[in-house]
């Protein structure tokens, strides 16, 4: 599937699912259960078909290190920005989480095969699942317990993700699975990493909301320039810095130009931080990201 026919799939099915969220066509719960089946059948299912054509070596690590290094820079550029502002501790704990965290598994598993190729699907792998998923998984859980008042225990985190079943397939794929699958495998497998695109799709649409009270508006501008923007063109810096090429320098780009991570903004809905802030950077960025992603797709295609 080319790019262009990927963004229009994606915006019809953006409409779709708001459209039946609208008439109340489909019953309550139902994007939640489309996530479910994205998360336990069908990423598993792209990381075990992608994930064992891996080769580790340098260049990979330099990879793995470009999430942390865009983390870094996102917390430093908000912390300061959210003191001159002087934005509340919940403004800043949502801006903390999604500016570096994408929707890198959902969204960017989906879009990879189009926007750089099949096989770059693989490094997209690495990137979500070495970077986006354990800093979700610990700063993200840190921030919410700090900025919201909750414990959270290194137990809990070591729980979360030894038990992520994405993270479970990745093990799997990198230690027992072969290289190459035989057709009757690879084939049912390949099928169900292709529906990823379409059920994200309608699943975000059923969730989109674009309400938007006045005071959000500066921090949203803001997240969303840094998370579209400002934070892929860092990403394209330090792809260049550590010696990434190809079809690795553009998943680091692709994953890191990713709207914010809907994971994110439900934790930050659950512990109170400004919940109708996380859904609008969820909301508007996946919209806008409809406008951003073609623009690094061109510039990275240049």
């Amino acid at each position: 599937m080319s790019a262009t026919a990927a963004f229009g799939l994606i915006l019809a099915m953006l409409a779709v699912g708001k459209l039946l969220a609208w008439r109340r066509v489909v019953p309550d719960g139902s994007a939640n259960t489309l996530n479910l089946v994205v998360l336990y059948v069908c990423l598993p299912a792209a990381v075990l078909l992608y994930a064992p054509r891996l080769t580790f070596d340098r260049e990979l690590a330099g990879l793995i290190a470009v999430p942390y290094l865009i983390l870094i820079a996102a917390s430093v550029l908000t912390l300061l920005l959210a003191r001159w502002l002087r934005f509340s501790r919940a403004l800043t704990a949502v801006l903390l989480l999604q500016i570096p965290l994408g929707n890198t598994s959902f969204l960017g598993f989906a879009l990879m095969p189009a926007l750089a190729g099949e096989d770059a699907l693989r490094y997209a792998v690495v990137y979500d699942q070495f970077g986006s998923f354990i800093i979700l998984s610990t700063f993200g859980l840190i921030t919410i317990g700090f900025y919201g008042g909750q414990r959270t225990s290194l137990r809990a985190i070591l729980v979360r993700i030894f038990t992520f079943v994405p993270f479970i397939a990745l093990v799997l794929a990198l230690t027992l699975m072969p290289r190459e699958y035989p057709p009757v495998i690879a084939g049912p497998l390949k099928l169900l990493a292709d529906s990823l695109l379409p059920l994200v799709a309608l699943a975000s649409g059923m969730q989109l909301q674009l309400r938007l009270p006045h005071h959000h508006r500066l921090p949203l501008a803001y997240g969303l320039t840094a998370k579209l923007l400002l934070m892929p063109l860092l990403a394209l810096g330090l792809a260049a810095l550590l010696g990434l090429q190809g079809q690795m320098r553009d998943a680091a780009v692709y994953e890191t130009a990713m709207p914010p991570m809907i994971t994110a903004g439900a934790l930050l809905s659950l512990a109170g931080l400004e919940p109708e802030l996380a859904a609008a950077m969820v909301g508007f960025g996946l919209i806008l990201s409809m406008a951003s992603l073609p623009l690094w797709h061109v510039l990275l295609g240049s």
